[in-house]
C-alpha cells in the first residue's frame, strides 16, 4: 500500500476523499459541476486583487479554471507527488504546453526516438517553424551518451518511458542528472506509469499526463495534465497555457473526478489482468516476445523493479518474423472481444496492429524482430479475453 508520508493514509483512501468535502459534512457525496465563463466581483478593487492572484487557483474569468478545475487540478498533483497541476483539454495539449513555456527560437531539444507520434510531429511542424531545433535520440541513452548529446542551447529533455509502441524503459534519473548539469529541464510523459512511477523522486522537473486514459476510465473524456513541483516551473507552464489559450471543459473535469475515485482498483485489477494475459501469450509458438517491462523476460525488468511500483495493463505482442504485418491484422480482426482503437485506460480491452506506423529516425522498430501488436487488457474476465486471443492465433499459417 502506498502511504503518503504528511497523512498516513494508502492510496486508495486518499483517492476516495481527497477533492470532496468530508465523510461527515452534511450534503452529497459529489461536489457539483461549476460551469461559467463570467466571474463578477463586488467592486474594482476586488478585480484588481484576483487579477494579481492569476497563478493561483482564484475565480478571474472562466478559461482560468473554476472550482471543478482546482480539485481535479489537486487529485493529479497528489497522484503524481507534485505541488500543482495545471488541467488542459487533450493529452496532447498536455505535451504542448511544457515545450513551448520552456522552448523559444535558437533552442534545442531532444526527444526519444520512442516517442508519442503526435508529439514527432509537432516538433517536426510547429516547433521547427518557430525555429526551434529537436534531435531524436536512442530512448535507450545512458549518462554518458545523454551528457555527450546536450549542446549549449539545449534547454528541454523529453523522455517518455515506457516508450509508445515499442515500450522501451529509460533511464530516468541518469537522463535527468546529465540534463540538469547542463540547466535543461527535463519533461517526461509518465502516462503509462500513473501512480506507479514517481516523477519527482527521479529527478523530472515537469510531468505529462493523458489524463483520457487510467484517470477517466471510461473512454469518454479528453483532457490531459501538466504537474511541477516548483513555484518556477508552475508560473513557467501556467504562463504558457494562458497565451495559448488552454482550457478543459467542467464537465470533462467532474467525469475525470469521478473516474478517478476508482481509479486504484481499476489499475490492480488491470495490471493483474494484462500480466495473466501477457504469460499466455509468451508460451505461444505463434509470438517471437512480449514487449511489457514487468515481465522478467524483458531486458530492461531490472529497471522497472528499480523505478515502478506496479504495472500498467498496455503492452507489445511481437509475432514470429516468418508472419507479415497483413498477419498481424488478420489476428486484430478475428478478435471478437477487443475493440480496435488508438486510445487505451479504459474498462475495455483494445489492440491495434502498430509496426507500419511506427516513425524512427535512431532505432529501427523492424529490430523487434516481427509485427507488432499493441494490447490493452480491460476488466473482462482474463478467461474469456485468453479463449478469444487462441482463437485468433489459430487461424494464423503455420
Amino acid at each position: 500500500m502506498a502511504v503518503n508520508k504528511d497523512t498516513g493514509l494508502g492510496f486508495s483512501t486518499r483517492m476516495s476523499h481527497h477533492g470532496r468535502a468530508g465523510a461527515r459534512e452534511h450534503g452529497f457525496v459529489n461536489p457539483p459541476v461549476h460551469r461559467g465563463s463570467t466571474v463578477l466581483f463586488p467592486d474594482c478593487g476586488s478585480r484588481k486583487s484576483a487579477a494579481a492572484q492569476r497563478y493561483e487557483q482564484v475565480l478571474t474569468y472562466g478559461t482560468a479554471g473554476g472550482p471543478t478545475h482546482h480539485m481535479l487540478e489537486d487529485m493529479v498533483a497528489e497522484i503524481e507527488g507534485g505541488t500543482r497541476a495545471l488541467i488542459v483539454g487533450t493529452g496532447l495539449a498536455a505535451c504542448m504546453v511544457p515545450l513551448f513555456a520552456f522552448l523559444k527560437a535558437g533552442d534545442h531539444c531532444l526527444v526519444p526516438d520512442s516517442v508519442y507520434g503526435p508529439v514527432r510531429n509537432l516538433a517536426d511542424g510547429l516547433m521547427r517553424g518557430f525555429g526551434i531545433e529537436t534531435t531524436y535520440y536512442d530512448p535507450m541513452v545512458d549518462e554518458a551518451g545523454m551528457a555527450a548529446l546536450i549542446r549549449p542551447n539545449t534547454k528541454v529533455v523529453y523522455t517518455e518511458s515506457p516508450g509508445s509502441h515499442t515500450f522501451e524503459l529509460q533511464d530516468i534519473p541518469a537522463i535527468a542528472r546529465a540534463a540538469h548539469a547542463a540547466g535543461a529541464k527535463v519533461l517526461m510523459d509518465n502516462t503509462w506509469g500513473f501512480h506507479t512511477f514517481q516523477p519527482f523522486e527521479h529527478g523530472v522537473d515537469v510531468s505529462i499526463q493523458a489524463l483520457t486514459k487510467y484517470a477517466g476510465g471510461h473512454s469518454d473524456v479528453l483532457l490531459g495534465s501538466v504537474t511541477v513541483n516548483s513555484p518556477e516551473d508552475w508560473h513557467a507552464v501556467k504562463g504558457a497555457a494562458t497565451q495559448l489559450g488552454q482550457f478543459a471543459s467542467p464537465d470533462d473535469c467532474w467525469l475525470c473526478l469521478r473516474g478517478i475515485r476508482t481509479l486504484p482498483v481499476r489499475l490492480k485489477q488491470q495490471a493483474e489482468n494484462g500480466l495473466a494475459v501477457a504469460r499466455w501469450l509468451e508460451e505461444r509458438p505463434e509470438v517471437l516476445r512480449l514487449l511489457h517491462p514487468a515481465l522478467p523476460s524483458h531486458p530492461q525488468h531490472a529497471l522497472f523493479q528499480r523505478d515502478f511500483s506496479g504495472t500498467c495493463s498496455l503492452f507489445g505482442v511481437v509475432l514470429q518474423p516468418r508472419y507479415s504485418d497483413g498477419d498481424a491484422e488478420a489476428v486484430v480482426d478475428a478478435l471478437k472481444l477487443f475493440g480496435i482503437g488508438a486510445s487505451w485506460g479504459g474498462y475495455e480491452s483494445l489492440a491495434l496492429p502498430t509496426a507500419p506506423s511506427i516513425s524512427r529516425t535512431v532505432t529501427n522498430p523492424r529490430d523487434f524482430g516481427g509485427p507488432i501488436i499493441r494490447l490493452h487488457i480491460g476488466l473482462e474476465d482474463t478467461e474469456d479475453l485468453i479463449a478469444d486471443l487462441a482463437g485468433a492465433m489459430d487461424r494464423l499459417p503455420r
